[in-house]
């Protein structure tokens, strides 16, 4: 067969990328964080070529850039990136979110809860990585029952693209408890079997991420212009 023996270290760097992507996607990393081929690989416990690999994929989607040949950034988002994201989240979302509401098992709606009281908490104590771990883990329940895995493969692309940068959110999210009233319609529209305003909420959701994101790249960009 016209094939070529595979590499040992080929699986490796395959789990240092999903590895790297999740925590990339529940914004463990915030925008501008260095990340060098021997840490990563350092804190997988991974030889330097399977954390090579995963950094270059990921450079290769966009969601790390190269500053120097073993040394990433996680880059700051645009202007024009945020608005581009947001517009396809709105549409890939609310559709995710509404057929997902529809094919919910009973139980979906006190998983919720369960994963509110934890966002709540860490809210609480201005632990907002666990705050965005927990949110995505949120969002992604609900999406996660549309039953359409092209779908869910593209949302969490654009994750991929946006979920560091949602550091920006804080304290401002904390102190205005937005994402919290959405979550709580979410959780109360699901129990209902309301479709329609599950899709609704995380359309405000994102909406209001959008607001407090774009005044955060307003402000960045004044600060560099000075």
């Amino acid at each position: 067969m016209d094939l070529s023996p595979l590499k040992r270290h080929a699986r490796l760097g395959d789990m240092a990328y999903e590895a790297m992507k999740e925590r990339l996607v529940h914004g463990v990393f915030e925008p501008g964080r260095k990340l060098t081929v021997r840490a990563v690989a350092h804190a997988l416990g991974v030889s330097s070529t399977p954390a090579r690999d995963a950094l270059n994929r990921l450079a290769a989607e966009g969601a790390v850039t190269y500053s120097g040949p073993k040394t990433v950034i996680v880059p700051y988002l645009t202007m024009e990136a945020l608005q581009e994201i947001t517009a396809m989240r709105l549409a890939l979302e609310g559709l995710a979110a509404e057929r997902g509401a529809a094919r919910a098992p009973a139980e979906l709606g006190d998983l919720l809860e369960e994963m509110q009281v934890k966002i709540n908490d860490a809210l609480d104590e201005r632990r907002y990585t666990d705050v965005l771990w927990t949110n995505k883990e949120f969002h992604f329940a609900v999406y996660g029952c549309c039953g359409m895995p092209y779908l869910l493969s593209t949302i969490e692309t654009l994750w991929l693209r946006i979920g560091p940068s949602f550091h920006d959110l804080y304290p401002e999210f904390a102190i205005q408890k937005y994402g919290v009233h959405n979550h709580e319609v979410v959780i109360e529209s699901l129990r209902e079997g309301d479709c329609e305003t599950v899709r609704a909420a995380f359309i405000n959701d994102i909406r209001d991420g959008y607001r407090r994101l774009k005044q955060a790249i307003q402000a960045r960009e004044g600060q560099l212009s000075r």
